[in-house]
């Protein structure tokens, strides 16, 4: 519990966050007693929170991307925002999907949480191109909102990405489908702003 307090309220765990303490049955016993004691809440098999409380709605649902982050930890592999979500991360739509889908070099695994569904999809390394970076969701967007949508992409990455997330995309293009390569290039040669304007 003291670790779980420690990453503060909000927080996704799975028994694998833990083992450095202790053995897995020993683990497992403690996360079942201390939900048991209303202090954690279990999400799903294998998977925790330490709840953000509110005043008035009790227990508030975790953050899609920190229960992807808690499954790829498990797993020891990466995860990146994908679809819709890596639009609207990049204020190109205003669409928020009930499914949050994500890529993953690890397991496929899909977590319920009430109404918002986690979707972690195993995908190949050349859709998974700069995986949990600034630059892995702008590919991400681009992908999803297609060719005519490009130039639209490319003016927001453009004053949305540090100097080094564009470095980052710059030796990620060659990774990238062809249709892609001229709109990632030109993000990652497009001036750095000091400030996001």
């Amino acid at each position: 519990m003291k670790r779980a307090r420690a990453h503060g309220r909000g927080g996704v765990f799975t028994p694998s966050d833990f083992l450095d303490a202790a053995g897995r049955a020993a683990v497992d016993q403690a996360l079942s007693r201390l939900v048991k004691g209303g202090k954690l809440r279990r999400l799903a098999r294998g998977l925790y929170d330490f709840p953000k409380m509110h005043a008035k709605l009790g227990p508030l649902s975790p953050a899609p991307d920190d229960v992807a982050q808690a499954l790829a930890r498990e797993t020891g592999s990466q995860v990146q925002i994908a679809g819709a979500r890596a639009a609207n991360a990049l204020g190109l739509s205003t669409q928020v999907p009930a499914k949050s889908t994500y890529l993953t070099n690890g397991p496929s695994r899909r977590v319920v949480l009430g109404k918002r569904i986690v979707d972690l999809r195993h995908a190949s390394p050349k859709h998974l191109i700069a995986p949990g970076s600034p630059a892995g969701t702008v590919v991400q967007a681009l992908r999803h909102l297609g060719p005519v949508r490009a130039p639209d992409v490319a003016h927001v990455a453009a004053r949305r990405l540090s100097a080094g997330d564009k470095k980052v995309l710059a030796n990620s293009a060659v990774q990238a489908p062809a249709w892609m390569r001229p709109t990632l290039v030109s993000i990652a040669q497009a001036p750095s702003k000091l400030a996001d304007g």
